[in-house]
């Protein structure tokens, strides 16, 4: 999505009738609000705008006039998003060394960066591992993950989401993707992930928080509540218990299962300190939470 958010921006400014920087940068902005507009998790996308942003008012260019410089805008966002397709394999050939042989990982849900990794570290790197993956509940997504793995050969079992804690005994390494990586070296991701983290933490395993380092983002949540993901809907509490649904009996298999209004309820994303990562691995090297917040101070101060 941040990729995507970046070509549509890129494109605007192809189109843009835009005479001033200010003009430019205005039009990018509300370009940026109207596409957070039309997805119910807008963090990554956002995360890709802004970048964006940042990087059109930052340009140093030598440009005679302001059309020669929007075409070389519009030259280096299509660059950068060419090059951004190499981040995964970048990320892939950086963790390679920090998967022994005959290791026990586990992830969460699904992570296109996560699985990519995986597959390179058993393909090219003949590495010998085996995966225990959550399910990931309500979408299911973990078993996504646990069919790609199972199709190339890496022996993979899923789990309850529940269950992490029983299993975090037999586990040498936590791996995990992200929605974003914000300024406080935190980490964005599916709800999970930070109780993942803090079983980590207090079984002294390493969580590694893979991310392309386009989902850097400028923002800095002090709890789950400060995620523009929240609302007042989340985990709310029913006013009356006349209103409360009783859960729907499910014809074939007479169990409970939640109802859309009950998964509504609940969060899609939650926020992982960074005191609970042991490190990032992104395109742009292997860092330390710290060593995020150094770089996004960096990036947005040009």
């Amino acid at each position: 999505m941040p990729i995507a958010a970046i070509l549509a921006l890129t494109e605007l400014i192809a189109h843009s009738t835009a005479g001033t920087m200010f003009e430019l940068v205005s039009a990018l902005n509300s370009g940026a609000e109207l596409l957070k507009q039309h997805t119910s998790n807008p963090i990554s996308l956002s995360a890709g705008c802004d970048l964006f942003v940042a990087f059109v008012t930052t340009f140093a260019h030598e440009s005679k006039s302001f059309f020669d410089l929007k075409r070389e805008l519009v030259r280096q966002g299509q660059l950068y998003v060419k090059e951004a397709s190499t981040s995964r394999s970048k990320i892939a050939s950086l963790l390679l060394d920090f998967i022994p042989d005959d290791s026990v990982i586990l992830t969460h849900s699904h992570s296109r960066v996560v699985t990519h990794a995986l597959l390179h570290a058993h393909k090219q790197g003949n590495k010998r591992f085996s995966v225990y993956v959550t399910e990931a509940r309500p979408l299911g997504l973990g078993l996504k993950t646990y069919q790609i793995l199972i199709d190339a050969g890496i022996p993979c079992t899923v789990i309850l989401d529940s269950a992490v804690a029983y299993a975090i005994g037999k586990v040498d390494l936590v791996l995990v993707g992200s929605e974003a990586v914000v300024e406080s070296g935190g980490l964005v991701n599916a709800v999970g992930s930070y109780q993942m983290a803090l079983i980590a933490k207090a079984a002294n395993v390493p969580f590694y928080a893979l991310a392309e380092s386009y989902k850097f983002y400028r923002m800095f949540p002090l709890s789950q509540y400060d995620l523009p993901t929240h609302n007042d809907e989340i985990l709310s509490l029913p006013t009356s218990l006349s209103s409360i649904r009783k859960p729907a009996m499910m014809s074939e298999n007479p169990q409970l299962t939640m109802s859309d209004d009950q998964v509504n309820k609940n969060p899609g994303v939650d926020y992982t300190k960074p005191d609970l990562i042991t490190l990032v691995f992104s395109d742009i090297g292997i860092l330390t939470p710290d060593g995020v917040s150094l770089y996004l101070v960096g990036m947005f101060a040009g």
